[in-house]
């Protein structure tokens, strides 16, 4: 079976061995997750909305492990968005707190395997210990270039963009902002490769929900009829297998 006979089904994805793996130059260097799902996954498990978040944050380090080890330099995952505070208190407080969890645990994992993190979004309405957790990962990896993880929390696309807009303003150079320029003034500045090549959607939800909205105006899109909690390390090869098969134009 060759790369472009790969059949895709919106439901299932069938890997052959045969062909993995890629050819380097088919490996995407940047994917992006919307996780959808938890709460549905929850409910079908006869589970608490809770439970199903943290099903969904012990896969998220799963599926970022697998995708480094098939190449992939720079993994980012929206974890909260800018409406998510309409949320109850509960589930909020508990997001938060689940959040800083993770941080604290999977520090040294960065550390030792060299990948540095990012926080994407707004900080000042996150809780200051949450915060302060964030910025001492975001100081102790600041000098790595293995690899990238960049963890969208309380992010909002048109949110980041009229960030940016401002910080140009700040710096007084707002009437000079252009095409080439202005990923400057966004939060994935600096990147090596701040466009995402392949933004994943589970859940079986058909749209983008503002998620990177200039970073993303040529990556390939897949959606995938499966709650995030339901997500293997398969899923990842799938994926991968998919979006080599694909012809990338960019407008030519």
């Amino acid at each position: 079976m060759d790369k472009q006979s790969f059949p895709l089904d919106k439901k299932i994805f069938l890997l052959d061995k045969k062909i993995f793996p890629m050819d380097k130059s088919e490996i995407p260097a940047h994917v992006a997750i919307i996780p959808d799902g938890n709460r549905r996954w929850a409910k079908a498990h006869k589970l608490s909305s809770l439970q199903g978040h943290k099903k969904g944050f012990d896969i998220a380090v799963i599926l970022c492990r697998k995708l480094r080890e098939l190449g992939v330099s720079t993994v980012t995952l929206w974890a909260f968005s800018t409406e998510n505070w309409s949320r109850t208190p509960r589930e909020v407080s508990y997001l938060m707190r689940l959040y800083g969890f993770l941080a604290d645990k999977y520090l040294s994992e960065a550390m030792k395997d060299k990948i540095k993190i990012t926080h994407l979004g707004r900080k000042d309405r996150l809780p200051k210990n949450l915060l302060n957790k964030i910025i001492n990962m975001e100081e102790k990896t600041k000098n790595f270039t293995n690899y990238f993880i960049n963890i969208a929390l309380d992010y909002g696309g048109r949110d980041e963009i009229i960030r940016g807009i401002k910080k140009a303003g700040e710096k007084g150079v707002a009437q000079e902002i252009s095409v080439e320029n202005f990923n400057n003034f966004l939060d994935t500045s600096g990147q090596p490769y701040p466009d995402p090549d392949l933004i994943i959607r589970t859940s079986g939800e058909f749209r983008t929900s503002g998620f990177m909205p200039w970073q993303g105006a040529y990556s390939e899109y897949l959606y995938l009829d499966k709650y995030f909690p339901a997500l293997l390390p398969r899923d990842m090869e799938d994926a991968l297998q998919e979006y080599a098969s694909r012809k990338r134009r960019f407008g030519k």
